[in-house]
């Protein structure tokens, strides 16, 4: 069986009427080995790491989302820097800017950006971004922290891709691993398919950010990590490769990235 790894899903959130159990198994019947459920909010971390704690093969991470900067507390930096420190914490994330959507306004967004891209410096743990209707005031803030990683650490994830060309190509150079989603098989996806054609593959990574965007043909149902097989599929078709290919190659990146033996 190929094996896959989602990099990116929320088990805390609700899949009702299926539980955490079901996903899981569900999952590894379509080959998926590993989880990383990922933080959003950092109060709310117990959830993760009581998920994490109860499965082997289920990694998490911390952070505060942007639509979530609003909440951000002094104190929190404190909490991260205690999550962070957690024997299946592999990244600090999901963190970013989103200007699509008015949660939080810009100003606050940024100032919670650098504050978690600096304590990920600190604690020596790579980022999951979030990037949406905001690359021109993203990309210099990554391109600047990228800099300052220590040559041969994992740098970050470009969760979700649904950027530019450019915006994709620059954080890649920079020794950004890129992440695609279910996104990549909808109709009107014809300009991120490109995106998947053009990124080398051994930067590439595959997604579910269950339980959105389920892929086809299930779109309008709850996204499912054993949902994410299907992401490969789309790379290995516009790319004209082997999904085994594609398996191998994005698997490997994920476990070198998330420190997964």
């Amino acid at each position: 069986m190929l094996e896959f790894i989602d990099s990116h899903c929320h088990l805390n959130y609700d899949y009702a009427p299926k539980s955490v159990d079901d996903l899981v198994r569900d999952a590894m019947n379509e080959g998926v080995s590993h989880f990383v459920t990922v933080g959003v909010e950092i109060d709310k971390m117990s959830e993760l790491e009581a998920i994490s704690a109860k499965y082997p093969n289920v990694l998490h991470t911390t952070g505060m989302h942007p639509h979530e900067a609003i909440q951000w507390r002094p104190e929190h930096a404190d909490e991260v820097r205690r999550q962070a420190r957690h024997p299946k914490c592999r990244a600090i994330g999901e963190i970013g800017l989103d200007y699509h959507y008015d949660h939080s306004d810009p100003e606050t967004q940024k100032r919670v950006l650098e504050t978690q891209l600096a304590l990920a410096l600190e604690l020596e743990q790579p980022i999951v971004v979030h990037s949406r209707d905001a690359e021109g005031e993203l990309l210099p803030r990554l391109q600047a922290y990228a800099q300052k990683v220590p040559a041969g650490r994992p740098v970050g994830i470009i969760h979700c891709f649904t950027g530019t060309k450019e915006f994709g190509r620059a954080c890649i150079d920079a020794g950004f691993l890129v992440s695609f989603s279910g996104i990549l098989t909808f109709k009107n996806a014809e300009d991120l398919r490109d995106c998947a054609r053009e990124f080398p593959l051994d930067r590439l990574l595959v997604e579910t950010d269950s339980p959105y965007l389920a892929p086809i043909p299930f779109r309008g149902k709850k996204c499912e990590p054993a949902m994410v097989k299907l992401t490969a599929q789309k790379i290995a078709e516009v790319k004209g490769v082997p999904i085994e290919e594609v398996a191998k190659t994005t698997t490997a990146n994920a476990k070198l990235f998330f420190r997964i033996p």
